[in-house]
């Protein structure tokens, strides 16, 4: 029996401004019977800030040298540049029976998988009875109910976004290391070398397609950028992302 087919998107390492321009292209360019999609990318080092959060109110982190981004989700500051992400467009009716707590569950199967796989204990903060719920504007160092812990250490996060048509999940996998200026005026998160784990970006990027296949039980097909997510993103660089405006 054929299995689901979903698009694989691999994108080249970008700014904050690009990564997140083509996730919301890819929300908005989506229709109903699409097929769902998976994109895996990397960053030039940089910010980005939850939906509901003021650029202008983090100025200071300007003397990082990095560049700036606002995500379609919520939530507070993140720091990329160490990090393989991954963003996920489902059309609603994919999860039409699950609430949005059972929604990230589901969602987040594949990385449970995929540290497992590497031999870690991971699992959800809710399910690790050593932890309780606490809020940073780091989103690195605040823990929510579907985060990811390795060892009771938060290992990664996830932020979700509805609409009508589709729902669109991204988060990220600490891969190293991440090197900022004055790192140690910042709250910076764990990362996979933190539990004995060195893994290159692309090691770390077929780990992942196989888990995301095995959870999902479908078969990812790569694949570009369509002529309309292509038209929606320029559009969307040159009106919503140009911050100097």
């Amino acid at each position: 029996m054929k299995k689901e087919k979903f698009r694989l998107l691999l994108s080249p390492k970008s700014s904050a401004k690009l990564n997140m321009a083509i996730d919301e292209a890819l929300a908005l360019s989506f229709e109903e019977n699409d097929l769902p999609i998976l994109r895996l990318y990397t960053w030039e080092k940089s910010f980005t800030l939850g939906i509901s959060q003021k650029i202008e109110d983090y100025a200071h982190l300007k003397e990082y040298n990095q560049n700036f981004a606002k995500r379609i989700t919520g939530g507070g500051v993140l720091f990329h540049g160490h990090d393989l992400s991954y963003s996920l467009v489902l059309p609603t009716a994919y999860l039409k029976n699950l609430n949005v707590k059972e929604s990230y569950e589901k969602i987040c199967t594949f990385l449970l998988e995929f540290y497992k796989s590497l031999g870690l204990d991971a699992k959800y903060v809710k399910d690790d009875e050593n932890l309780q719920l606490s809020k940073s504007v780091f989103c690195q160092v605040g823990f929510e109910s579907y985060d990811i812990v390795v060892n009771s250490l938060k290992i990664g996060g996830n932020a979700q976004r509805r609409s009508k048509k589709f729902i669109f999940q991204h988060g990220s996998i600490p891969i190293e290391k991440i090197h900022l200026n004055s790192v140690s005026q910042l709250e910076v998160g764990n990362d996979l070398t933190d539990f004995d784990i060195n893994i290159s970006y692309n090691d770390a990027i077929n780990l992942v397609i196989k888990s995301f296949e095995k959870s999902f039980d479908i078969e990812l097909e790569q694949s570009l950028l369509k002529k309309n997510e292509e038209e929606k993103l320029s559009s969307l660089l040159k009106e919503k992302y140009d911050y100097s405006k």
